[in-house]
């Protein structure tokens, strides 16, 4: 079925992708995820394994508002350059395309003072 191989194909970019790159205490790894609703961001330190902190489109912030799309996308990215200014970042896109929400994310997370 297509839907599968389209999951697939994704996966396999994932796995290639995270084969590259590692967060460090100093430069964090953002985990990015986008459904077809919500959107998704994850602070992970790879060294000792955990998730730090994580930002999504379901928090109170998003009560009333559309979710699904770039303006939403920013607005994860730039409440996470608030809580993390000056902080370096390694974009962990999670097989998705870079462009659109995933775009808009990590634009708003640069001009919040991430470092990307």
């Amino acid at each position: 079925m297509i839907i599968n191989d389209k999951k697939e194909q994704r996966l396999r970019k994932k796995r290639r992708i995270r084969g590259k790159i590692f967060g460090t205490p100093e430069r964090l790894r953002v985990a990015v995820y986008r459904s077809t609703n919500h959107f998704y961001a994850q602070v992970i330190d790879d060294m000792s394994g955990k998730t730090i902190d994580s930002v999504s489109t379901l928090s109170q912030d998003f009560k009333g508002k559309k979710t699904s799309n770039k303006d939403a996308a920013a607005e994860v990215g730039t409440l996470l350059a608030q809580k993390y200014k000056g902080k370096k970042f390694v974009l962990d896109r999670n097989g998705f395309l870079y462009h659109g929400r995933v775009k808009a994310f990590t634009d708003a997370l640069r001009e919040g003072g991430g470092v990307l």
